[in-house]
């Protein structure tokens, strides 16, 4: 491929960014998508601050290549992760969940490129007020916790693109090079990925976990939790028992009470397939294997590169 302005940001091979999830993106799955020729993210969202450490010092250690962590600026401890990464000296940080404008300049003025999360042009727009350096824009078929709008990429891309003028990177859905070649088309300049790294070798999340998404069909996963924070996942006892408050007309405090603490966890990381909260994303269901991260680089490029020149050969 050649370059653009996401592989020259970041100093990439291919404009592929592995999105940091929750209980999936450690150091070794970031560095495996790093020295593959993509951009590794570590999931911060699920790291307590000394953890975070911990893993920054590994992925160095195991890439000579870009890397990058994943902060939602809503994390309790957000100025703590911010030191580390700063003192750390991570090279490159993607925000979520939270006002671009709080965290970007101080990231900047240490040299830290940042990109940011959205899910609305509106949202866009404020990114690249607060000074972002690129911009991810998510669709409603994202794994985990989603924008409220319900956009799906197919829309959001071209929108997103006449919203804003920075070097912009779609999200949601994306797991095959034919999608990559699609979101291109649509004015993107690179793709995040997460479910399909979330099922990949390197992925920190729990076997149980990964053969259970490897099992879905359409419309096994749902968008629910509104009233909390829109977050799809597979259909389980537990999405049921959110269901039914739902249904019922259940108060926030009353869902955040079922929710209680740790149940990502519980779900993603420790493999409580019926009372865990089991986030990934609508293309889940495409995948029927669990591959190595740099397979997963390899397959989607060559089937860009198979798309498009399909695509060319094919006039009206």
């Amino acid at each position: 491929m050649n370059t653009n302005r996401i592989t020259t940001l970041f100093s990439i091979r291919y404009p592929i960014i592995q999105a940091g999830m929750v209980w999936c993106s450690g150091w070794r799955l970031a560095s495996a998508v790093s020295n593959a020729g993509g951009l590794g993210l570590m999931g911060a969202g699920s790291m307590y601050p000394d953890t975070l450490r911990e893993h920054i010092k590994k992925c160095k250690v195991a890439t000579d290549k870009p890397f990058g962590v994943n902060i939602p600026l809503m994390y309790p401890q957000i100025e703590e992760i911010i030191q580390i990464v700063i003192e750390e000296e991570a090279p490159i940080v993607f925000t979520s969940a939270g006002n671009p404008k709080t965290w970007t300049t101080k990231l900047k003025e240490r040299g830290i490129l940042v990109a940011h999360v959205v899910s609305s042009s509106k949202f866009a727009m404020k990114a690249e007020e607060a000074g972002v350096d690129a911009i991810v824009a998510e669709g409603f078929e994202a794994g985990g916790h989603n924008g409220r709008e319900e956009t799906t990429t197919l829309t959001l891309i071209p929108q997103v693109r006449q919203a804003v003028a920075l070097p912009l990177i779609a999200a949601g859905g994306i797991a095959t090079g034919r999608a990559m070649a699609a979101m291109l088309a649509l004015g993107a300049e690179g793709v995040q990925v997460g479910t399909r790294f979330a099922l990949t070798e390197e992925s920190s999340a729990s076997e149980a976990f990964k053969q259970k998404c490897l099992s879905l069909n359409e419309g096994d996963t749902f968008l629910s939790l509104k009233k909390v924070s829109p977050t799809r996942m597979i259909k389980n006892e537990f999405l049921q028992q959110v269901q039914e408050l739902e249904d019922r007309g259940a108060t926030t405090d009353e869902l955040r009470a079922l929710l209680g603490r740790g149940r990502s966890r519980k779900g993603i990381f420790e493999g409580d397939l019926t009372q865990g909260e089991l986030e990934i994303g609508q293309i889940a269901s495409h995948i029927k294997q669990v591959i190595p991260a740099a397979q997963v680089i390899k397959e989607m490029i060559e089937d860009y590169h198979q798309t498009i020149a399909s695509l060319s050969a094919k006039t009206f």
